[in-house]
């Protein structure tokens, strides 16, 4: 479902046709949670972590078009809850695009309450100048993250790509169609909200032991 959004702003709804019963309700809940997942209870009754509600929030942190979406996994279901692409016009001042950045993942955050965050790692640039502007939008997008208690995560972009592609060197357009397909979406993502969405799917797939065998985590 597409909703409307103030002008600086691009953002996606996503809905499934499916209602998924949440831990912690009552019993009969519970029972039904356990059906559509078998393994969730462990001796003494302890639930399986993959079984339990986990919703990330990505982001593609860039000055100018900042790509977001916020995820949910239950057990072995991942999907989409929103997405969209923080535009800052060339007129608007750096300074301003900060502020932007930072006051619209405050705004997700607010509204769809994710238990961790997922960041792109930083590229190589060869202009120091760029390097500068990448990193104060960084910054802006972690200390949004930071200032609601958020466990932060940071993957490299060819990690990401070969995670959702399946080779490191995948392109933009690439990386969107696959996010469309595994995830059923009804229409593709913008490239930056695809990247974004990409990352989330990552730090899924690198939480998860029984699809990442290394376990290897970078938290910032």
């Amino acid at each position: 479902m597409c909703g409307h959004a103030p002008p600086d702003v691009n953002r996606q709804a996503a809905t499934s046709n499916s209602q998924q019963p949440g831990l912690g309700q009552s019993g009969a809940s519970f029972c039904l949670l356990a059906l559509t997942c078998p393994d969730i209870l462990l001796a003494g009754g302890v639930s399986h972590p993959h079984c339990a509600s986990m919703r990330v929030l990505a982001i593609d942190p860039a000055l100018r078009n900042t790509g977001y979406a916020v995820l949910e996994r239950l057990g072995r279901e991942t999907k989409a809850l929103t997405w969209g692409v923080i535009n800052n016009p060339a007129a608007r001042r750096q300074s301003q695009c900060l502020v932007a950045i930072r006051e619209e993942l405050h705004r997700v955050i607010r509204d769809h309450q994710p238990h961790v965050c997922a960041v792109e790692g930083i590229i190589f640039v060869q202009s120091y100048k760029t390097a500068i502007i990448m990193g104060a939008a960084r910054g802006a997008a972690l200390l949004a993250a930071a200032e609601h208690d958020l466990e932060i995560y940071e993957y490299a972009p060819r990690r990401v790509k070969q995670a959702v592609v399946g080779k490191g060197a995948a392109q933009k357009q690439q990386v969107a169609f696959m996010i469309r397909a595994l995830l059923g979406l009804t229409e593709t993502p913008p490239p930056d909200a695809a990247d974004a969405i990409a990352i989330g799917l990552t730090h899924f797939q690198t939480d998860d032991p029984l699809k990442n065998a290394t376990g290897t985590m970078t938290r910032v």
